[in-house]
């Protein structure tokens, strides 16, 4: 920990929900939930107007379509909320050089390295209330909470504490240092990192439901009931202490591509095609980042929710998708699927910056994966099958005049507007956009060839290019709560 509150925590309200808000002025104050929109979606972001209702990030939508019918049900737009974060992560990096982003939606940034006396607490405090105007203004009207302490724990808590509805007028919360053990001894353990529903059950078990009764705990038994590392590592942030830095820049481990299906598949010729579509739209991204794979993974979710997963890994590295795509369809080979498959998914692990040849395989018992060249090739770049939100795509039974709820579309008549609903060959639009009056719902063919799908608005503020974003990382879910 630091002798003064010098590590911020910026963390976006309701991002992919107020995104989408901003963009569309008929759903603004209204509940809005974005996510997957089949039976068997699960909710990413929920509005605050949704969260009264009482629906929360990673409900199954199903649920949360039982607890608030009324609310608008979005699909999502990935490149919106992308474009945004992008604004938001430029601005950290001019207050500081050294910021981590999280996700799209947080960051910590070290103020240490910032142009800024740390010691001055009311200096910090105008800074982290001239960020949130910042933000507000080059993203068009996106709000954040800030929080700043002695380490990115409780930088983190103290954003937590900032959040809409929990008391602080200006979302922003300074904690003094030296009173952090005070500060999180009533909170629930789930305020600690790492602290899962999981783990948050079992620590219940053993009769510690708030971080004051963890303190309680000798840290022998901590370690007796959880194990060395994370007995050890409880025990400490248990007392506000944490000695990790702010990391500039985070390497992505993997990049994969998932589909949850409607139905479970036991066709082997259509998960074949699933496989090839997400292996095209993995190396796509791979290519995007300049580096070259070595080994090939494919998960599956049965019907039982059981988890399935391969992998193979080569002597060099590529970023080819048609020899990722053999790889992934050898390992879908000796998946059984007559117990039907609930998702499959396609990665990609083990990056290089060059490619290498002696491309050979070994799968995970170390054997030599043969013949895989004589798979068949498979026609066209994605085979027509488009991609959709949070590294997802549309399911292989959505029809080729799917339109999916909330995206960006555009009439030669009527102009740009975004999907209200669709269904029984009929499309429904509301035509209105960023900085529109609300606008009218029409009703048109699905096929109609005067309205075709439209990229977001762009963000009038230029981004900087020394920004990044960890979408790609493992660790980092697009999809995860905010």
């Amino acid at each position: 920990m630091r002798s003064r509150a010098s590590v911020l925590h910026l963390d976006m309200d309701a991002f992919f929900a107020s995104v989408e808000q901003r963009d569309k002025p008929s759903l603004r104050g209204k509940a809005v939930i974005v996510g997957g929109t089949s039976g068997r979606g699960v909710v990413s972001t929920a509005s605050y107007e949704a969260r009264a209702f009482g629906v929360h990030s990673a409900m199954p939508s199903a649920q949360a379509r039982h607890l608030a019918p009324q609310a608008a049900f979005l699909s999502g737009r990935f490149e919106a909320y992308r474009e945004s974060s992008r604004v938001v992560m430029g601005l950290l990096h001019e207050v500081s050089p050294l910021v981590e982003p999280l996700s799209l939606d947080e960051a910590f940034v070290d103020l240490e390295s910032a142009d800024i006396d740390t010691g001055d607490v009311a200096a910090v405090r105008r800074l982290a209330a001239t960020l949130r105007h910042q933000v507000a203004g080059r993203t068009e009207g996106l709000t954040c909470s800030v929080g700043i302490g002695s380490s990115k724990f409780m930088a983190k808590v103290a954003s937590e504490m900032a959040k809409p509805g929990r008391g602080h007028q200006d979302h922003v919360v300074l904690v003094e240092p030296g009173t952090e053990a005070d500060v999180i001894a009533p909170l629930p353990v789930r305020a600690i990192p790492g602290v899962g529903p999981v783990a948050a059950a079992r620590l219940d078990r053993l009769g510690m439901k708030k971080v004051a009764d963890i303190r309680q705990a000798s840290r022998e038994e901590l370690v007796r009931e959880l194990g060395q590392a994370w007995g050890a590592g409880l025990a400490d942030l248990a007392l506000a202490r944490d000695d990790r830095p702010v990391i500039s820049s985070r390497e992505a481990k993997s990049i994969s591509v998932e589909d949850t299906f409607e139905h479970d598949l036991t066709d082997r010729a259509e998960c074949e095609r699933v496989v090839d579509r997400d292996a095209a739209l993995v190396c796509a991204r791979l290519q995007h980042s300049g580096r070259f794979a070595r080994t090939v993974t494919l998960k599956a979710k049965m019907s039982d929710f059981s988890i399935w997963s391969r992998s193979v890994t080569m002597t060099g590295a590529t970023d080819s998708a048609e020899r990722v795509r053999r790889m992934a369809r050898h390992l879908l080979g000796s998946l059984d699927l007559r117990e039907g498959v609930r998702l499959l998914g396609v990665g990609v692990a083990n990056f290089t910056t060059s490619a290498q040849e002696e491309l050979f395989a070994v799968d995970d018992h170390g054997t030599l994966v043969e013949d895989v060249d004589r798979l068949p090739t498979v026609e066209g770049p994605l085979g027509g099958l488009a991609a959709g939100p949070f590294g997802r795509r549309r399911s292989m039974d959505e029809g080729m005049h799917h339109w999916r709820p909330g995206a960006d579309v555009e009439h030669t008549r009527w102009g740009r507007g975004w999907v209200w609903g669709s269904g029984h060959d009929v499309v429904t639009v509301r035509f209105e956009c960023r900085g529109s009056s609300i606008g009218r719902v029409r009703s048109m063919a699905a096929d109609d060839p005067q309205i075709s799908r439209a990229d977001p608005l762009p963000l009038a503020w230029t981004l900087d290019h020394r920004v990044t974003t960890v979408d790609e990382d493992p660790g980092v879910d697009p999809t995860t709560p905010d």
